[in-house]
């Protein structure tokens, strides 16, 4: 008798999953689930990010059984072992799946049909957009694509924010709209949160005596089902998405999410898509209840920024992992795993990070990353830590990233610039340094904030390729400024920092 498996992975809780579309006979179809003890254990993951992985996992077999489907839930030390058990427990004839998101997952389903004497069939993946339409579809492999020019492509090819074949609001872009500090006395509404349920608290239990982990599983709140993603992005359209807009650089103590959506961990796992999303927004756009600046910005993060960093990771894998364009080799400080530092603005961001696996892409982007690339941290290592401590983390997205756009370790294929900043920028953009023992106008000296020196340490010491770069010569010309003798005392002070780092 002929008997189809479908193989749905962990992070494809998709609602219109193609391997169950594939097949029209529930009766002779088993779904089978796997929870990976190899995977799980591969490194310290996030323990809130493992509750929020395996809680949805398990809701979504009860949603398929729901639907009438028979659902092999396989707890097993690999994906190999778990998948063969099924199979002989099945008498599977085939097994079909979907792509995974990743380099490694598909080399190992690349492989399966010889592990489990099979046929397999590996879809297509429909998570993202690239796939049913790509902007290049043969890049050149050391030319430099810009996002801005992928993502408005994109909006062509999807009609998204288009009157007729201009942009809506007469712009592509109202990025510059969009860096407003926060006022001291405005509070962001908070986002809504869900209780656990018994699925959950059971799986909190579990994760709670997992050996190996970052943070703690207390007050964890996130959605793991489809419907409460739902609900998650309707509270995001109706209560911040307004103002995501103007307040979308904004650095501050005062607001845990800000006005941003929190949605990413949802649409790693499939529980939400890219277009839906999109498509939404543009409608709230369209009726009159979000501005221009705060749409456009929301709908580019989704179908520029993240489409454009999952083409690249399939652009530049698998040598994308060890680029090191910059050279940098330091270890990662023992802080980033404290959060026990006396600048306020990192110990808030790696705090918030360790607690509750999240930060919002300009703390991620312009203090830790900005950060990690003045101190010459190895972008390897750097890219392990986010994998470790984030709840949205995967290893689609981390690498080009981190080590394409944070670290700009890839030569600049990701990314036209290094994203490196004084500590001027974050006294405009935030309200940390206020409350910090540095002084962010301060340059040299015990109260100097060490952004400063970094910063200019850097720009002396690779003076003539931020020179050559038009996006980065303007840092160069600043050094005007310093005289031999301050160049030196930057040097010494830089150098008195990072030897201080254990």
């Amino acid at each position: 008798m002929h008997r189809s498996s479908i193989w749905i992975l962990g992070d494809q809780l998709l609602r219109d999953h193609p391997a169950l579309s594939a097949v029209e006979d529930k009766e002779n179809v088993r779904v089978v689930i796997i929870e990976c003890q190899q995977r799980i254990q591969k490194q310290p993951y996030q323990r809130k990010k493992l509750v929020l992985l395996l809680s949805a996992m398990r809701h979504y077999a009860d949603h398929l059984r729901r639907q009438g489907y028979i659902v092999d839930y396989v707890k097993a030390g690999t994906f190999k072992a778990g998948l063969k058990k099924h199979v002989i427990r099945n008498n599977s004839t085939e097994l079909i799946t979907m792509a995974a998101a990743t380099y490694g997952g598909r080399c190992f389903q690349k492989n399966l049909e010889e592990v489990l004497e099979v046929p397999i069939l590996a879809l297509p993946n429909t998570q993202f957009l690239i796939g049913s339409y790509n902007p290049i579809p043969s890049p050149e492999p050391e030319k430099r694509y810009v996002m801005e020019s992928f993502y408005r492509d994109i909006r062509r090819h999807l009609g998204l924010l288009m009157d007729g074949k201009k942009p809506s609001g007469g712009k592509w872009n109202f990025d510059a709209e969009n860096r407003k500090k926060l006022p001291r006395n405005q509070k962001p509404p908070s986002p809504i949160s869900f209780p656990p349920d018994a699925i959950t608290k059971e799986v909190m239990a579990e994760v709670a005596h997992m050996p190996n982990g970052v943070g703690m599983v207390e007050k964890f709140d996130y959605a793991v089902t489809r419907t409460q993603a739902l609900s998650a992005f309707r509270d995001f359209v109706d209560h911040r998405l307004p103002l995501f807009g103007d307040y979308e650089d904004a650095l501050t103590g005062n607001s845990h999410v800000v006005y941003h959506s929190k949605l990413s961990p949802y649409l790693n796992l499939g529980l939400l898509g890219p277009l839906e999303l999109a498509t939404a927004v543009e409608q709230a756009y369209r009726e009159g209840n979000v501005p221009i600046n705060s749409a456009e910005g929301f709908i580019r993060q989704i179908i520029g920024w993240r489409e454009f960093m999952y083409w690249q990771y399939w652009r530049q894998m698998p040598e994308l992992i060890d680029k090191n364009s910059w050279t940098a080799e330091r270890e990662l400080p023992n802080f980033l795993w404290t959060g026990k530092t006396d600048m306020a603005c990192l110990a808030f961001a790696i705090n918030r990070a360790l607690n509750t696996g999240y930060n919002h892409h300009i703390e991620r982007l312009m203090l830790l990353c900005n950060f990690f690339m003045l101190a010459g941290i190895n972008p390897r290592k750097v890219n392990d830590w986010f994998l470790s401590v984030y709840i949205d983390a995967y290893e689609w997205v981390m690498p080009p990233n981190v080590i394409g756009m944070g670290l700009n370790a890839d030569g600049g294929l990701t990314s036209t610039k290094p994203y490196i900043a004084s500590a001027n920028y974050i006294n405009k953009m935030g309200d940390h340094c206020a409350g910090c023992r540095y002084n962010p106008k301060q340059r040299l000296g015990e109260d100097a904030c060490p952004f400063n020196a970094l910063y200019w340490n850097f720009v002396l010491q690779h003076e003539d390729r931020l020179r050559s770069n038009p996006r980065t010569s303007r840092s160069v010309w600043g050094l005007r400024h310093l005289d031999p003798t301050e160049r030196e005392h930057v040097r010494r002070q830089a150098t008195a920092f990072l030897g201080s780092l254990a």
